[in-house]
């Protein structure tokens, strides 16, 4: 069991990365990151393609009255 006092009396831990590693990370955090950009970028363009139909169809006369009528 573990107390409050543990975690001040733990031995330090010290983790040791080389440059190419950490490099290595840093690289493929940006790739993800990009990714996602491009997922949610080609998500927005979907969906303003999908609202400028919904806004085109209802400006759009329905029928030949309402072209003519303007209504």
């Amino acid at each position: 069991m573990y107390s409050l006092f543990d975690s001040f009396f733990a031995p330090t831990r010290v983790i040791v990365v080389s440059e190419e590693r950490l490099k290595a990370a840093e690289v493929a955090a940006k790739k993800d990151q990009l990714n996602a950009l491009d997922k949610r970028l080609e998500e927005m363009n979907q969906y303003r393609l999908t609202l400028a139909s919904e806004l085109k169809e209802m400006t759009e006369p329905q029928s030949l009255e309402e072209a003519l009528t303007g209504e």
